[in-house]
C-alpha cells in the first residue's frame, strides 16, 4: 500500500480547522496526524510527537505564536518538514515574506478544495508548488540580492547548458526520474546537476532553487505550473 501524505494543521478557528481536516482525510492519499490551535501548540506537538508530518499547513494570524514565527522555528528545528501557508492575507508583501523564510506554497483561505489537494500532492512530490500569481510576485520581487545574470556575464560557463535544462525541468515540477527520462541521462547525473545548482545559487532546497531561478529569470516557463 502506498504510504499516505502525513499532514499537520495549525489554525485558531476551530470550525475552519476541523473542516479542513475532514476535507483532507476524505482523500485516500492524505492523513492528518494532528491539528493545533495556534503556533505554540503546533511547535509543542511537533517536538513531542514520535511521528512527525511531512507537511504543515499553517495560518498566518494566530495568537501566542503566528504563522511567520512558527515557520522560522520549523525551518530551524525540523528542516525536512515542508510548510504551506494558508491565510486570508493573499497580498504580495505577505506572500514574499513567507516565501523568503521558507514556505513552499501559499494558499488563500477561499481556495477551492481541489486546489488545496493539488498543492499538497505537488509539494509532497516536488517540494514546492507556486501558482501563477505567486510565481509572478516572485519574478518581480527583490528576494535575491545576488544576480545570476551578472555572474553569467563575468563567467559564461557559470551555469552549463545542461544545468539550465535541468533547472527548467525542476521549475516545471518534474521529478528526478522524469528529468532523467526526458534528457536521456541517469538519475545519478540529474542529482549531480541538482547539487551543482544548489552550490552555485547558494540555495538549500528545491523551493529556494525555484525562487532563485524565477527571480533571476534563468528559465522561461511556457507551461502553466
Amino acid at each position: 500500500m502506498k504510504p499516505k501524505i502525513e499532514i499537520a494543521i495549525a489554525d485558531d478557528e476551530l470550525l475552519f480547522r476541523q473542516g479542513i481536516k475532514n476535507m483532507l482525510e476524505a482523500d485516500t492519499e492524505i492523513t492528518v496526524l494532528f491539528d493545533a490551535e495556534n503556533g505554540q501548540d503546533l511547535v509543542q506537538k511537533l517536538r513531542s510527537s514520535k511521528i512527525r508530518p511531512s507537511i504543515v499547513i499553517t495560518d498566518l494570524k494566530m495568537p501566542e505564536l503566528n504563522g511567520v514565527e512558527v515557520t522560522k522555528i520549523i525551518r530551524k528545528e525540523f528542516p525536512r518538514i515542508k510548510i504551506i501557508a494558508l491565510t486570508s492575507y493573499f497580498s504580495k508583501p505577505f506572500i514574499l515574506n513567507m516565501v523568503s523564510i521558507g514556505a513552499v506554497a501559499y494558499l488563500a483561505k477561499n481556495s477551492t478544495p481541489s486546489l488545496m489537494i493539488k498543492t499538497i500532492k505537488e509539494v509532497h512530490k516536488n517540494g514546492f508548488y507556486y501558482t501563477d500569481e505567486v510565481q509572478r510576485y516572485i519574478e518581480n520581487s527583490n528576494l535575491n540580492t545576488q544576480s545570476a545574470k551578472t555572474k553569467s556575464h563575468l563567467d559564461n560557463e557559470y551555469f552549463t547548458e545542461r544545468e539550465l535544462e535541468v533547472l527548467k525541468l525542476i521549475c516545471m515540477q518534474l521529478t528526478a526520474n522524469e528529468i532523467a527520462e526526458k534528457l536521456f541521462i541517469s538519475n545519478r547525473t540529474v542529482e549531480t546537476h541538482r547539487k551543482n545548482l544548489f552550490v552555485k545559487t547558494e540555495t538549500k532546497n528545491i523551493a529556494g532553487l525555484v525562487v532563485y531561478a524565477l527571480k533571476n529569470k534563468l528559465v522561461e516557463l511556457d507551461v502553466e505550473l
